[in-house]
């Protein structure tokens, strides 16, 4: 198992958790709305060959909130100067869900800050057709279980999210939701002006979606693949939402390729 470390540094005028691991270039990865869940296979697989850069976006785990965000596209700021003070640019990246979004955000507000960009289910742009998922209409429980195709055949769902949830875990849940909803409420989980700003992107982009995704439907990634004409599409079938988890071996197969081109 490769050894991570968590650090909390100061860092863009703000005190922010990184979690770190493995070895060689730099690869940062963009947790989705629900938090980073903890180290798993796709995270070890990858960091064979790559140091793995997991910041925990402000108000989740030990990453304290910052009132003055009030969208992703703030938090896409913060971000990026981030990246720059830690000297990682021009670094690949891997956002998930609304990591997607936020790595969308900061590569149309500074098309040199990415070599690469892989984008997992990405929110971010209204779909062309379908809706995204109203998480806040629906329980923590149900929300979880939307995220996967097959809960019972996805050992690494059950490993992180089965059982009985304790109170520390719903209160981390909730405090995701809640600061989820704050930043992407109005309009939901989309800005109507990024695939405007996207115009022009010239990084090798990658769009991975799960063919059975019940959160982010296809018409999402079809709106990005409008904005960003050269994107490559891999889709995987018999999953959902998080392919990283129910399909390790061809997300890792499909992200190494790409990463490596």
């Amino acid at each position: 198992m490769t050894s991570w470390t968590q650090e909390n540094l100061q860092v863009a005028g703000a005190e922010l958790a990184i979690i770190k691991g493995g070895s060689g270039k730099p690869l940062l990865i963009l947790h989705d709305e629900l938090g980073y869940p903890g180290w798993m296979e796709w995270n070890e697989e990858l960091s064979l060959d790559r140091t793995l850069i997991v910041p925990l976006q402000p108000g989740f785990g030990k990453t304290p909130r910052l009132d003055w965000m009030r969208n992703y596209r703030d938090l896409a700021g913060f971000y990026s100067q981030v990246v720059r003070e830690m000297r990682l640019e021009p670094v690949d990246v891997i956002g998930f869900s609304v990591g997607g979004f936020i790595a969308a955000e900061m590569i149309a507000a500074d098309p040199k800050i990415f070599s690469h960009m892989v984008l997992v289910a990405p929110m971010g742009i209204k779909p062309t057709e379908g809706e995204i998922m109203d998480v806040f209409a629906v329980t923590i429980r149900h929300h979880l279980r939307a995220t996967v195709a097959d809960p019972m055949n996805t050992p690494e769902f059950a490993r992180i999210y089965g059982g009985e949830m304790t109170p520390e875990q719903f209160e981390a849940f909730e405090d995701a939701r809640s600061e989820t909803a704050r930043l992407g409420w109005e309009p939901y989980m989309h800005n109507p002006s990024l695939p405007y700003l996207l115009r022009g992107v010239r990084v090798p982009t990658l769009l991975v979606w799960g063919a059975r995704d019940g959160v982010v439907p296809w018409g999402c990634i079809d709106a990005y693949r409008k904005a960003i004409p050269a994107a490559q599409v891999a889709r995987i079938e018999n999953v959902g939402h998080r392919p990283e988890i129910e399909n390790p071996i061809e997300f890792e197969r499909t992200v190494k390729k790409f990463l490596a081109a």
